[in-house]
């Protein structure tokens, strides 16, 4: 089984939706490796209750079986939350569930994004179990194969993305909206790219995709305003691995040299984490209809002018 991180979700070859043909990273990466990467809970320094930015919340994380929403799932925890995991990947999803604090503060439901009954029951599982949700992470999400020329490009698999990407998005985000509006409170969050603010970094499909999402949350914020309810993005780039940094044979320097501007810095599955943490929790209490990127200036920079 194999893994890729290209700005946004985990892919699993073992899922539903296949990932032959990605043309950045995608070749490299094995689950195993990326979870060994991660430490037990107990040997990972607990957080203050006082601390603690979730304390009380109840999240739902789809696509939280492996890559960012694992890391996502994992943070949560720490920081309080009761997690509800919704992954077609079941061995997986279950597994990071038992290491995630009690078996009381983490639930494991299978969810395929593109059925609609699998995301309400979903939805409706994390409030039978926990009596709310508070936070809403639309993480799931997938790339399909890299056909730049468009003439190239079918129909089917193009459908197949949207389908995936953004039907995937707006359930989650109508079905937490239906247990959120009552409430008068809630955050919805959905993982998009910077694919979502330029073109050229992948296909036709993915970048329609996660511009699509980005309108979304935008509009799904105007709405759900007022009542209370918060509607952002995270758009990261490329997530940088070990295997994915032995794949193309970089050091941290030469990792860093392609995926961003910022000298010595790389993106890591735990940084996106971080962004979704900060879009759930209070201290973002008056953001709303936001697309956060974490692309270490990427997006703004254009190579052909050189004067820096």
């Amino acid at each position: 089984m194999s893994h890729v991180f290209v700005g946004d979700e985990s892919f699993s070859k073992a899922a539903s939706f296949p990932t032959s043909g990605i043309q950045a990273i995608g070749k490299g990466l094995s689950e195993g490796s990326f979870r060994n990467s991660h430490l037990s809970m107990a040997s990972i320094p607990q957080i203050s209750t006082a601390a603690r930015r979730l304390q009380g919340k109840v999240a739902l994380i789809t696509g939280g079986a492996s890559g960012i929403g694992e890391s996502t799932a994992r943070l949560f925890s720490r920081h309080g939350a009761k997690v509800v995991i919704a992954d077609i990947q079941d061995n997986l999803g279950q597994s990071v569930c038992k290491e995630l604090s009690s078996p009381t503060s983490a639930s494991f439901v299978h969810c395929d994004v593109t059925s609609e009954k699998d995301v309400e029951n979903a939805i409706n599982v994390a409030v039978a179990k926990y009596g709310k949700l508070d936070i809403m992470f639309n993480n799931a999400g997938i790339v399909g194969e890299s056909k730049p020329n468009i003439l190239d490009n079918d129909k089917t698999e193009f459908e197949k993305i949207l389908n995936v990407n953004v039907v995937g998005a707006f359930l989650g985000t109508k079905h937490a909206a239906r247990v959120m509006i009552p409430a008068g409170n809630g955050s919805i969050i959905t993982t998009a790219s910077v694919c979502s603010t330029v073109g050229g970094v992948a296909s036709h499909a993915y970048t329609s995709s996660k511009h699509a999402v980005v309108g979304l949350a935008r509009n799904a914020a105007v709405e759900l305003g007022k009542y209370g309810i918060r509607v952002n993005c995270v758009s990261p780039y490329l997530v940088v691995t070990p295997l994915a940094k032995d794949f193309f044979k970089l050091d941290d320097d030469g990792a860093s040299g392609v995926y961003s501007n910022l000298k010595g810095k790389v993106l890591n599955p735990e940084d996106v984490a971080e962004a979704a943490l900060y879009l759930a929790s209070e201290e973002s209490k008056y953001v709303s209809g936001h697309n956060l990127l974490i692309d270490g200036g990427f997006t703004i920079v254009n190579p052909a002018f050189g004067i820096f």
